[in-house]
């Protein structure tokens, strides 16, 4: 039985920034997915430890439809770029 309150706030729910993806039910992205998982344990949780694994884990993703393509930037892995080409003028 519910109930109702005078003057309860009613809050409603918001959406994923990214929308809904499905679940991996077959397993595609799962060898990915736990190396990214054993990478986050490794370094305390801390996922910019983990870029390479979790863009990996992304791709796969992408590449089977389970999550909609975006740009790299979107995913907030423009930094890593960004350090890549420094290091490369700098060599």
């Amino acid at each position: 039985m519910t109930s109702y309150t005078l003057g309860q706030k009613y809050i409603s729910p918001i959406k994923p920034e990214r929308g809904v993806f499905p679940l991996d039910h077959e397993g595609e992205c799962k060898e990915s997915m736990l190396k990214y998982m054993l990478c986050l344990s490794r370094h305390d949780n801390k996922p910019s430890s983990c870029q390479d694994e979790s863009k990996t884990y992304f791709q796969c993703r992408m590449d089977r439809n389970l999550m909609k393509k975006h740009e790299w930037e979107d995913l907030g892995y423009h930094h890593e770029e960004q350090q890549q080409q420094q290091q490369q003028q700098q060599k």
